[in-house]
């Protein structure tokens, strides 16, 4: 048997298991879609915005949490993370009165990143209200009128300790369009909504720009500050959670991300941010993610395009393989059909950030976010 024979073999298996064996990531099929069911008593919820240079978005942002229709008793506590660009001031402007508190965020401390050090003071001035539900929200996050009524009414019902939703990437540049659902295509084959969502799976992840939690649950966790260190503060956060108890992760419609992506170096940047991080900053992990993502995406193309015979013909079928899975991710932002076939391209792209992060990293550069480089190693 050749080489290539074996290759494309290998490479069809690993798409036959993908898209058969690990939880049906591709499927879109956890949604947050439906209407919340009225309670009987509604839970006070207490969201907490952490925002650094944030000008741009505040306004939209808060706007919109101002403008839910929840039937409970809510509050707002906007942390403002030392920005210089006039963030506060802009959320000042919307005249809010006592439904919105400001505060103004010190330096995080060592060992903490500066989101989390913003949480973790939002959560302290929160606490003085003892509210049933803490709902961290990001500064670039809009949510319609009826999401948290849906988030609570999910977390009631399923007695979640962490809801958490996904929120809709814009997706509308060229790089957008060429990496944005690609991203989130990852992270669903990282972490399968369907494994997450299970209470017997081991599986945790959470989608940081929209979390709602007991406030109770989050305390016997260990509160923030058990995950002060994290880069990927919010999967870390809900692998703490799934131990108090069920979590559930979804795309949704109902927050949508106000940052734009125009150009490739803005994606490459929030990317750049974590990935290493996400292998643990371990160069062994490094060099197997390059290997399986070169015989995941790169191989299939190259010898259904350059190969013969039968490894062609397994090749073309690893490809038609990738591209049928990438469907229902495509269809969810609203993409032709044909940038299915661009997978591997896009696969690629992403694994040259990946060793970029690795780069920066290694420069003493890690986790570059809104000025600061907040690279943790573990304790």
């Amino acid at each position: 048997m050749s080489a290539a024979l074996v290759l494309a073999v290998f490479s069809l298996a690993i798409w036959i298991y993908l898209l058969g064996f690990r939880g049906m990531f591709w499927l879109t099929r956890e949604r947050d879609d439906g209407e919340a069911r009225a309670l009987a008593q509604w839970p006070s919820v207490t969201a907490i915005v952490p925002a650094r240079d944030e000008a741009e978005t505040i306004a939209q942002a808060v706007g919109s949490l101002l403008a839910l229709d929840y039937p409970g008793d809510f509050r707002i506590v906007l942390v403002d993370d030392r920005s210089g660009d006039g963030t506060a001031a802009a959320a000042r402007r919307l005249h809010s009165g006592a439904r919105l508190a400001i505060l103004s965020g010190a330096e995080p401390p060592s060992g903490w990143t500066g989101k989390l050090w913003a949480l973790k003071q939002g959560i302290d001035q929160a606490r003085k209200e003892e509210p049933d539900y803490l709902w961290f929200t990001d500064a670039d996050i809009a949510h319609t009128p009826h999401n948290l009524r849906c988030l609570v009414a999910r977390a009631e019902d399923g007695r979640y300790v962490l809801v958490s939703l996904m929120a809709k990437l814009h997706c509308e540049s060229f790089a957008e369009r060429f990496l944005v659902p690609a991203f989130v295509f990852y992270f669903k084959m990282l972490f399968p909504f369907s494994w997450v969502n299970r209470c017997g799976n081991p599986t945790a992840a959470a989608a940081g720009g929209c979390m709602l939690v007991r406030r109770e649950a989050l305390e016997r966790a260990g509160g923030i500050q058990s995950v002060r260190r994290e880069i990927i503060d919010d999967c870390a956060l809900a692998r703490r959670m799934k131990q108090q108890g069920g979590i559930w992760l979804g795309l949704t419609e109902r927050a949508v991300s106000l940052r734009r992506y125009p150009r490739l170096r803005d994606i490459k940047r929030m990317i750049v941010r974590s990935a290493y991080a996400q292998l643990n900053y371990s160069p062994v992990l490094l060099a197997g993610t390059i290997a399986a993502m070169a015989v995941t995406f790169a191989l299939p193309p190259l010898l259904a395009l350059l190969g013969a015979g039968t490894a062609r013909f397994l090749a073309g079928a690893a490809w038609l393989c990738m591209a049928a899975g990438f469907q229902p991710m495509l269809r969810f932002y609203r993409r032709m059909p044909l940038w299915g076939l661009a997978l591997p391209l896009i696969g690629i792209v992403y694994t040259v950030f990946t060793v970029d992060s690795a780069i920066q990293f290694w420069r003493g550069r890690g986790g570059l976010w809104k000025g600061r480089y907040q690279t943790m190693t573990r304790a």
